[in-house]
């Protein structure tokens, strides 16, 4: 009856067979979608009972709010978690730094780099040296205590925030910043083995040699998610529900540019809460769009116009601001919408005025300058052909039957007419 008790020893096969790795791939800029992500990886790891949770990391930095829920997770988290920065090419930079720094293990594959962790927050404000200051100071506090915590250079971390240096993976080494460099996660695994790491309920020894991988990818929610919180997505949402907003405002009753317009600013809306917005510029680019609707309403001879697109283009280059290029709004994608948009006005407002300007074609005005045939003798009044139509009309001076007019004003229900 001894071989029943087997499945239930620490080292017995059915505990050998339970073990397995959670790998997660984290590539892009660190915002909201992506802390939600890796937030809920680490607590799925814990309540299956993975041997380890492994983030393959590739990231320009994200923001300071997002960072910090993930840092949170990762230092409480009972699951050793390993930080491993691939592949060849990859880096670790701004938030990057702070989240491979605060591993249980952190390694990197060889040609990748990691640092420049100088701080992003929230609101895209423009700060005053003071404040800066403070922003840096607590950056590179909070990044020292976790290097102590991890045993770790906490010399270079403070650098890394204050001086926004970086390294190679084989500099990171050999600074004890990182714990190993190694070319794949098959041979990551089988060399962190047999470590011991500190955890919250206590030391704890890994065995990842030969043990299988499994991999969590992101939900469809939480790549729609990641997609909308690129800046230059959620720009590109801005302006077009905008543009719904102005059909629908313009041709009351179309509906579907009302609901397609209210579904994108929404989701522009829905972004914007996770990226660093300054809402002047948000303010800038409403104003543009109201300058532009005016000049459909008003003449103004181009002035709204000209306001407008200096309102929009001041407005969409200070909309999101960002040390980190991926966590700005395209050039590209600016001068694209600014065209369109430029394009666009400037089309309705010339064909307006063109409409306005056009001679009339009906009415009594649209008599005026037409050429008549006499009928009857003009001596000074008679009758004439115009359009088809026979009209009482009269001149200053006598004009014989046969002869061309031209319809000079319309008075009553006569024309006057001057002899051509």
């Amino acid at each position: 009856m001894a071989w029943l008790l087997i499945p239930l020893l620490p080292g017995g096969i059915a505990a050998e067979e339970n073990r397995f790795v959670l790998a997660v791939r984290i590539e892009g800029i660190i915002s909201a979608s992506t802390s939600e992500f890796m937030v809920s990886a680490i607590h799925k790891a814990q309540s299956e009972g993975a041997e380890a949770l492994v983030f393959e990391l590739d990231t320009p930095g994200g923001l300071d709010v997002s960072m910090r829920q993930i840092l949170k997770e990762m230092l409480s988290s009972r699951v050793p978690i390993i930080v491993y920065v691939s592949p060849s090419g990859a880096r670790a930079a701004s938030a990057g730094v702070f989240i491979t720094i605060a591993a249980h293990i952190a390694a990197m594959a060889p040609g990748t780099n990691i640092g420049a962790a100088h701080p992003v927050t929230m609101g895209g404000e423009k700060m005053d040296k003071e404040m800066a200051r403070k922003v840096v100071n607590d950056a590179a506090a909070y990044l020292r205590s976790i290097s102590e915590q991890r045993g770790r250079n906490a010399k270079w971390a403070e650098d890394a925030v204050r001086r926004s240096v970086s390294v190679t993976e084989k500099e990171a080494l050999s600074l004890h910043i990182i714990d190993l460099v190694s070319p794949s996660l098959e041979d990551l695994l089988q060399r962190v083995d047999g470590r011991t790491l500190r955890a919250p309920q206590g030391r704890i020894t890994l065995h990842t040699k030969g043990i299988p991988v499994k991999r969590v990818e992101m939900s469809f929610r939480d790549k729609v998610l990641k997609v909308i919180s690129d800046p230059t997505i959620a720009y590109i949402f801005l302006i077009l529900g905008f543009y719904g907003l102005f059909f629908e405002l313009s041709n009351p009753g179309s509906i579907l540019p009302g609901i397609v317009g209210g579904i994108f600013l929404i989701l522009a809306f829905f972004a914007f809460q996770s990226l660093p917005v300054n809402y002047a510029g948000l303010l800038l680019i409403l104003f543009a769009m109201i300058l532009f609707l005016a000049e459909v309403k008003v003449m103004s001879h181009g002035l709204l116009t000209a306001g407008g697109i200096i309102s929009m283009v001041l407005g969409s280059l200070m909309l999101v601001e960002s040390p980190i290029p991926s966590l700005r709004i395209s050039k590209s994608a600016i001068l694209v919408a600014v065209s369109v948009t430029v394009g666009f006005f400037v089309f309705v407002v010339t064909k307006g005025l063109g409409i306005q300007l056009r001679k009339p074609t009906t009415g009594k005005e649209g008599l005026v300058g037409e050429i008549g045939v006499v009928r009857t003798r003009l001596d000074p009044e008679g009758q004439i052909t115009v359009r088809g139509e026979i009209w009482t009309a009269f001149c200053d001076e006598a004009v014989e039957v046969g002869q061309k007019v031209r319809v000079i004003e319309v008075v009553g229900l006569k024309l006057k007419v001057g002899k051509l």
